[in-house]
């Protein structure tokens, strides 16, 4: 899945999400956010409330980055390279392992980070059920070696264990952590702030941690809402009671501030996925004839009011080294005609409600398609109940966003889950050979620029199938008061309070 919640909002949450809305819209403040929190603690909107009760094994994990919580062994660069986090080192120990040396530590409630924390961390992550996303296509086994070494074996080569290992999923937490079998990282963390306490799907706190191993953070804390309508998240960083409001919806971005809506370009393609497998689209000339169709730029100055990028390919400016890298695609098969569009039968165009501009990007492909000869009926749900159809094939077409840096910052388990004959996430149904064989390079490349290359090769065979056709590249609109200074734009979705975050 890509950063989708797959739950009902509380009725608790639904409960804030209205008050907050009220007080919003009731403040008539001028959007100034000096003065905000008192003593200049942080006050934030989160878009989605904790799923599992703030586990890391889940969705959740992605909330404990955004707050800066959460650590693992390394951490991303912009260009998805592994950096230091708590280890400061590491090296390939053979074909199937690698060595890290940990950096000296203490956890927020004050035990030290060791290479026995580390092992009994990554093996709680290892047996969670189910496991981390991270973790579905390969099996780890961490051993100590002394104090402030770990050895991580996989059962196969794994040159983005690095990478992989940067992952919220499998941060490093304290014994303290996993009481009963179960996991709760309040307290027990070593990010540069501490969760001090968790209101349910409603709210949460945080603290600073002044045990901190780097730079400490500059406020002395965060009070966290979850709310779940957009309207009411920007409505109420206009007013002046929220410092930092996650994911403005495009339609209230106009409607902001000056200054207030901070753009960056994601990692996150919105694309048309055919099915190849039956109907219709399994006649590729019919594909074809759905990639003439599409005006990308029509969708990204119309439903996205200018803020979005036109589609360049799987991966867009979010991901920084792909343009430079980009290679022809060859071979393409040629459009059916208009008449043979006419007789190919209804249409299923699918699609969910749980992002708001889908339903609008969906009504604007059918325009663009009934135009192109198509007969085009839509099916648009809550999410949770057309995932199950949508990867069994049950639609002709879906249009959805995935964040193609997800798991590991790295293109290639996106290229394998979504476009190989074993992918685990195959909306489009391809099994071509040619693509298996090109996919199969990215993971076997070592070194990160041959594995770059071999990805926009493969890029190019997926592209050539016609199996997706890329809609648009996404950008985030993160709301910020006026006087917030340090907010992250993660075009990896990783990161949005930090250290530096601050009231100015």
């Amino acid at each position: 899945m890509s950063f989708i919640r797959r739950r009902a909002l509380p009725l608790a949450a639904t409960a804030a999400t209205l008050a907050l809305t009220v007080t919003a819209c009731g403040g008539g403040g001028s959007g100034s956010a000096s003065g905000s929190g008192e003593g200049g603690r942080l006050r934030v909107a989160l878009a989605f409330p904790p799923t599992q009760a703030m586990s890391p094994f889940g969705d959740d994990a992605v909330i404990l980055s955004r707050l800066a919580v959460v650590e693992g062994l390394t951490a991303l660069g912009k260009n998805g390279e592994a950096l230091p986090a708590l280890a400061t080192e590491w090296k390939p120990d053979g074909d199937k392992a690698w060595t890290f040396t940990l950096r000296k530590a203490v956890f927020q409630d004050g035990k030290p980070v060791d290479a026995e924390s580390v092992v009994r961390s990554l093996a709680a992550a290892e047996k969670a059920s189910p496991k981390p996303r991270v973790l579905s296509d390969t099996d780890i086994d961490a051993k100590a070696e002394g104090a402030q070494r770990v050895r991580v074996t996989t059962k196969k080569a794994d040159p983005l264990l690095p990478q992989r290992l940067a992952n919220p999923s499998l941060a490093i937490l304290s014994a303290g952590a996993y009481p009963g079998g179960k996991v709760n990282p309040a307290g027990h963390a070593t990010g540069p702030y501490t969760l001090s306490k968790v209101n349910g799907a409603v709210s949460a706190t945080l603290t600073r941690n002044d045990s901190y191993w780097g730079t400490k953070a500059k406020a002395p804390g965060a009070d966290v809402k979850f709310v779940a309508d957009g309207k009411a998240r920007a409505n109420a960083l206009r007013a002046g009671q929220i410092d930092i409001a996650e994911y403005i919806p495009v339609s209230q971005a106009s409607l902001l501030e000056e200054g207030q809506a901070r753009e960056v370009p994601t990692a996150r393609t919105n694309s048309l996925y055919l099915n190849t497998e039956k109907g219709p689209f399994a006649d590729a000339g019919l594909r074809a004839s759905v990639r003439t169709a599409i005006d990308s730029k029509a969708l990204a100055e119309g439903v996205y009011e200018g803020r979005a990028d036109t589609a360049q390919g799987l991966f867009g400016p979010g991901v920084a080294w792909a343009a430079k890298q980009r290679v022809p695609v060859e071979g393409r098969v040629a459009a059916a005609t208009e008449d043979k569009a006419a007789q190919a039968g209804e249409i299923v165009l699918a699609t969910y409600t749980n992002r708001p501009e889908l339903p609008e990007v969906a009504t604007a492909v059918q325009q663009q398609l009934e135009k192109a000869g198509f007969k085009v009926r839509q099916d648009v749900r809550d999410y949770a109940q057309m995932e199950a159809d949508a990867l069994g094939g049950k639609f002709d077409a879906f249009v959805l966003p995935r964040n193609t840096l997800l798991d590991t910052g790295d293109p290639s388990s996106y290229l394998g889950s979504d476009f190989t004959c074993a992918g685990s996430f195959n909306i489009s149904q391809l099994c071509d050979k040619k693509v298996d064989e090109a996919v199969a390079k990215t993971v076997a490349a070592v070194d990160t620029p041959a594995r770059q290359a071999a990805e926009m090769r493969a890029e190019a065979a997926v592209l050539g199938t016609d199996a997706v056709v890329p809609l648009v590249h996404e950008r985030f609109v993160q709301g910020v008061g006026e006087g917030v200074e340090g907010v992250a734009l993660d075009p990896m979705e990783r990161t949005l309070v930090t250290a530096d975050t601050r009231i100015g």
